[in-house]
């Protein structure tokens, strides 16, 4: 009882707040390159959060010139390996998981007692779920501690990329909670890819003070944010092809990532529960044959 009266609590007043506006406004200070302030800015959070600098290419904080640098930098490639297994499905965050399962026909889960539709999630063309019906999800929420850049679960050729426009809700637990259709609301980029599997979903959901959202093909999709859902495509004279582990994006802060498989394309594996902690490269599931 107590708990939900938190979470509403937590939730509730942010169908108030200007969600742009605020991310603009964070913008600023987080990518600030006042030697002092972002020293400082960067020297708490390590702290604050214990973030392991030994895993990151550069292991010297004062070395980054903004904390942004610092919060989306890159790590040393032994400290995520990926599994190699020809059939298996990575995590494509460092994160925990939310929730992970089947799609009822057009609705994921949210949370308990909470679904959204897969179509709003793509972006609201029918046809364009089509293939994700009865498929397989799975969402991963990253803290403000994570490792923010995004990796490939599996190999992928681009065949499609989405911007949808939304607000801003913060996508942490409390907040899954309390608003209704969360991530079919906020801004989210859509990245469609043709795998060895079948059709795959890469959704990257904006989020309060989210900076922004970025791709390695495309570079920076958001800010600035669109009235109406723009839509760019992919075809041979355009090849853009990833391989399992290679990183696909990022987020200038912490936000949410939904998977998103077609119906019988893979398995997740039964060890893998909402709340578990995972780390990029590490196995959440099989495809074929596994």
């Amino acid at each position: 009882m107590f708990a939900k009266i938190k979470q509403q609590l937590f939730g509730l007043p942010q169908f108030f707040l200007p969600h742009h506006f605020l991310s603009r406004l964070v913008r600023i200070p987080t990518h600030s390159r006042h030697v002092a302030w972002k020293n400082f800015f960067i020297k708490r959070f390590v702290n604050l959060y214990g973030v392991n600098m030994a895993e990151a290419e550069i292991d010297d904080f004062s070395n980054f010139r903004s904390f942004n640098e610092f919060f989306t930098r890159s790590l040393k490639r032994v400290a995520r390996p990926i599994d190699r297994g020809a059939h298996s499905l990575v995590s494509p965050a460092d994160g925990t998981v939310s929730q992970l399962g089947n799609i009822a026909k057009d609705q994921i889960l949210q949370a308990k007692g909470k679904n959204y539709s897969l179509t709003n999630l793509l972006g609201g063309n029918a046809d364009r779920a089509v293939p994700f019906l009865g498929g397989g999800f799975a969402t991963i929420y990253l803290a403000p501690k994570d490792y923010h850049r995004l990796h490939m679960p599996v190999d992928g050729k681009l065949k499609e990329m989405i911007h949808v426009p939304g607000r801003l809700f913060s996508v942490n637990q409390a907040t899954t909670c309390v608003v209704e259709n969360l991530f079919g609301r906020n801004e989210r980029v859509v990245s469609i890819f043709e795998t060895p599997t079948g059709p795959m979903a890469l959704v990257l959901v904006g989020a309060m003070f989210v900076a922004s959202i970025e791709t390695v093909w495309q570079g920076i999709i958001t800010p600035p944010t669109r009235l109406v859902p723009q839509t760019w495509t992919y075809d041979n004279q355009h090849t853009i092809e990833l391989k399992k582990g290679e990183e696909m994006g990022r987020f200038n802060m912490g936000s949410t990532i939904v998977v998103v498989f077609g119906k019988n394309q893979v398995e997740w594996l039964s060890s893998i529960q909402p709340g578990q902690t995972i780390r990029i490269g590490e196995s959440i599931g099989h495809w074929g044959h596994g």
